[in-house]
């Protein structure tokens, strides 16, 4: 069999189409470069878009929790009870609520060079933090005897005693989530 050569005629002749796409072929580095995008849209927009939408949840989540609605609560304060005791230490003053104001006061005190003033300041401070120990007992204490009259010894939840105790410690105004009860009204 012999070999169709062509001739140099045949290239000289532009009536007749050439073969081929008319560039050079990209190299494999060329190809995957050209195929790369990124995973998630990275554009200023998207990203502002999803910022946005991460605040509004955060902001529902956030007014949820404060408005004590469950599916916002964390798993700490979830359940009957915990509302329960919630409204109960709600409903009530307690010795703790003061202590933070009571400890600004100390602060501004030792700026002032009275030793004896001060020294009557951190005597005070310290026998106001042991009269607030005692109040966190009596209502710790309280609250489950309270509790298991309503919901029965069997049903009583574990930590309800330690839960009213540190509710009744904070300010009335930086608990969370935030009173649902009036001072004085008790809960059902």
């Amino acid at each position: 069999m012999a070999k169709h050569t062509p001739t140099p005629e045949a290239f000289e002749d532009e009536s007749e189409p050439t073969a081929g796409k008319g560039r050079a072929t990209p190299s494999r580095a060329e190809q995957e470069a050209a195929r790369r995008r990124p995973l998630v849209a990275n554009t200023k927009e998207a990203k502002a878009a999803a910022r946005a939408e991460l605040a509004a949840k955060r902001d529902r989540a956030r007014a949820g929790m404060a408005a004590g609605e469950e599916k916002y609560l964390p798993v700490r304060d979830r359940g009957p009870q915990k509302r329960w005791v919630r409204d109960y230490i709600d409903s009530q003053w307690h010795l703790g609520e003061f202590v933070i104001p009571l400890m600004i006061v100390v602060i501004v005190i030792m700026f002032i060079n009275i030793p004896m003033l001060q020294l009557y300041a951190m005597i005070g401070l310290w026998g106001f933090i042991i009269l607030v120990m005692i109040d966190m007992a009596f209502t710790s204490w309280r609250t489950k005897r309270t509790a298991r009259e309503k919901f029965g010894a069997s049903r009583m939840e574990k930590g309800l005693g330690w839960y009213a105790a540190m509710r009744s410690l904070q300010m009335r105004v930086l608990r969370m989530p935030k009173p649902q009860v009036r001072r004085g009204q008790r809960p059902e």
